[in-house]
């Protein structure tokens, strides 16, 4: 079963884009990732969320193993070309077009039909829940006390700053 992402209007030209995309074709998931965490291009970052998003999607949606899952496209469209205009010699302007891309990733997997077990899915699921209800909680608090101290500091400073009459 294939899994489908897509990026538009990423504002990277095109070219640069397939550099990389030619690179990680027909490649597995996890080696493409760590390949990608190298590579010094600046088209890197958006297509790997690109593709973070993709494994996401195979695994919550259709209980896909990441182990299990390989590119199987990755195309590289133009998108609209945003028009900008520079002065040049004797009046006239010189137009620059800056170009973006539209990206799709389609995933599929090596072995058809090999699942996540549900049991270790719900598992996870109510873990997960677990330490996110736990983190809040911290957080609530210290956002507390720091409103709290931050009114007391401001409020002072500001009566100083701001009286009418010198005492």
């Amino acid at each position: 079963m294939e899994v489908k992402a897509q990026l538009n209007g990423l504002r990277i030209a095109p070219r640069k884009v397939r550099a990389i995309t030619n690179l990680l074709k027909n490649k597995d998931v996890i080696h493409a990732l760590n390949q990608m965490e190298f590579f010094m291009k600046r088209p890197v970052l958006p297509l790997m969320k690109l593709l973070n998003s993709a494994i996401a999607n195979a695994e919550n949606n259709f209980s896909m193993v990441k182990s299990n899952l390989y590119i199987k496209e990755f195309l590289v469209d133009e998108g609209i070309k945003l028009k900008r205009f520079r002065p040049k010699a004797q009046g006239r302007a010189g137009e620059i077009q800056k170009k973006t891309s539209k990206v799709r990733l389609v995933l599929d997997e090596r072995v058809s039909g090999l699942k996540q077990a549900p049991e270790k899915k719900a598992k996870e699921k109510t873990a997960a829940i677990a330490e996110e209800s736990t983190k809040t909680e911290v957080k609530r608090q210290e956002h507390e006390v720091k409103t709290e101290i931050g009114k007391k500091s401001v409020g002072s400073i500001a009566k100083r700053l701001f009286r009418r009459k010198q005492v």
